[in-house]
């Protein structure tokens, strides 16, 4: 099995983390899990934004300084993986790790140095939310059509990068698969872009109107690099390239191995397409995959880091658990499709398939086997084969769900197996098997042996297919199967909303 090297994207801390944010590190905490458990080798990366003309409006707005502001809304970010039960190797700030200026630096000087680098004036129709320039064509009703907010007519001096010398060879890439980008769907939106007419991208702001934030363009002070060109660097500056100490840039980027973004569909672009193309410039090795994500609502509500659909995601942890969070942004979320977030559905989720489902399975399994009896026949030959055999094909469907970037379907094949064994057990009623074998009657006897032979491993089976997601539960699970006797107690406790 080839190494992994999965990063998140790096959000800008104008504000504090969503539940958007939090369904990413956690998508990314069971992927690297999950490898991790196939014998894998997995390196995390995560981090913030630091550099963005949002953090300097934001920061403007509080009367503090940028740094101050990144600083303490970046902790936040660190702070969310750490209540998520989320392991990162690396969490790179922007702005305050050595590592990055210098990378930045050196990327930008090897798409230089390949004739991709121009100087221009130029007018063009900015929106802020995006920090990106759009072309007319590229609008709707003239709003931009991530934010639907009007943009504004910007004239200013930049460098321009020839995003345009790259659009056959990025689409070539992309067609053919060497750069996956799943699900299809957004396959498709990539690929259809570059279809089209694709024009070179503005990658500098003027130093003036970004407050002097930001790493300096090199030999053009007066210019800062811009905020996308700097940020989707730092999946290499996190490994030391550029800085001089590149020992994981060449084991994790440069080796035989996987390398793969997870990202929100908003920008998909930005990965497979810009960053793609500057890799393409400097002669750098590229992704081999781009996972896309799609967005959650709150209550109805489109998220924003700031508001009544903040939907801090600290609190949900606070409130229900970090389990039930996890859970949910795993299992209810559709591949493709806006889902919306509520209380209700949370605690529904969670108590419909871990503490009514796998947790009262277990429990009823875990109390008849540990029931006295006084002799221990061989299991009934055949019972319970069909159910065994559902088991030992679990992890091989959780492997090609998650291959395919499908979390709601592995999820569905753990609930799947645990239903069946439900069925099962109501079929099979192993608590009249039990006062039937303490009667004297042998072939109850064995037949309850079969029957709960087969539920414990489904138990077994499910617990560790489930840690990925949900480690802490799982883990408690476990622990119980492992142990020889005693009361067990709820591995997921029911939530009483």
């Amino acid at each position: 099995m080839t190494r992994l090297y999965l990063t998140t994207s790096i959000p800008y801390v104008n504000g504090s983390p969503h539940l958007g944010h939090a369904l990413e590190l956690v998508h990314v905490d069971v992927l690297a899990r999950h490898r991790r458990r196939r014998g894998g080798e997995v390196r995390v990366q995560s981090g913030t934004d630091d550099h963005a003309l949002k953090n300097v409006a934001a920061a403007a707005g509080a009367g503090v300084p940028v740094a101050d502001l990144v600083a303490a809304n970046g902790d936040r970010f660190a702070d969310l993986a750490t209540a998520l039960g989320v392991r990162t190797d690396a969490f790179l700030r922007t702005s305050s790790d050595p590592r990055h200026a210098p990378g930045v630096a050196a990327l930008w000087e090897a798409c230089r140095a390949a004739g991709d680098l121009y100087r221009k004036d130029y007018t063009g129709l900015y929106c802020p939310g995006c920090e990106q320039f759009y072309a007319p064509d590229e609008l709707t009703d003239g709003l931009c059509d991530e934010h639907r907010a009007p943009v504004q007519e910007v004239t200013e001096t930049n460098w321009f990068f020839r995003l345009s010398r790259h659009r056959d060879a990025i689409r070539g890439l992309v067609s053919s698969g060497r750069l996956a980008v799943e699900p299809p769907q957004r396959r498709n939106e990539v690929l259809g872009f570059l279809a089209g007419e694709v024009h070179d991208l503005s990658v500098s702001r003027p130093a003036a109107r970004a407050g002097g934030w930001g790493i300096p363009v090199p030999g053009d002070p007066d210019q800062v690099v811009y905020v996308w060109f700097d940020a989707l660097t730092n999946y290499l500056t996190g490994l030391g390239w550029g800085g001089g100490e590149d020992a994981d840039y060449r084991r994790w980027w440069a080796g035989d191995g996987e390398r793969t973004h997870v990202l929100g569909k908003g920008i998909a672009r930005f990965h497979a397409v810009y960053w793609v193309a500057f890799l393409l410039s400097a002669g750098l090795p590229l992704p081999t995959r781009v996972l896309v994500h799609d967005y959650l609502t709150v209550d109805g509500a489109k998220i924003a880091k700031s508001g009544a659909q903040a939907a801090d995601p600290a609190a949900v942890v606070d409130a229900y658990g970090a389990d039930a969070l996890r859970w949910w942004l795993v299992r209810d979320p559709a591949p493709v499709g806006t889902t919306d977030f509520t209380v209700e559905r949370l605690v529904g989720c969670y108590n419909r398939d871990l503490a009514n489902g796998l947790g009262n399975l277990a429990s009823r399994t875990l109390t008849l086997s540990r029931r006295p009896r006084t002799r221990r026949p061989a299991p009934a030959p055949g019972v319970g084969d069909e159910l065994r055999d559902a088991a030992a094909a679990l992890p091989a469907a959780v492997d090609a769900a998650l291959g395919r970037y499908d979390l709601r379907a592995a999820c569905e094949a753990v609930t799947g197996l645990v239903d069946a064994a439900n069925r099962f057990a109501e079929t099979e009623a192993p608590w009249r098997l039990a006062r039937a074998a303490d009667g004297g009657d042998d072939g109850a006897a064995a037949r309850f042996e079969g029957v709960i032979g087969a539920l414990l491993d489904v138990c077994r089976v499910a617990a560790g297919e489930l840690e990925p997601f949900v480690p802490d539960g799982a883990a408690r699970l476990a622990a119980q199967l492992a142990a020889p006797a005693g009361r067990p107690a709820p591995a997921f406790p029911r939530i009483v909303p």
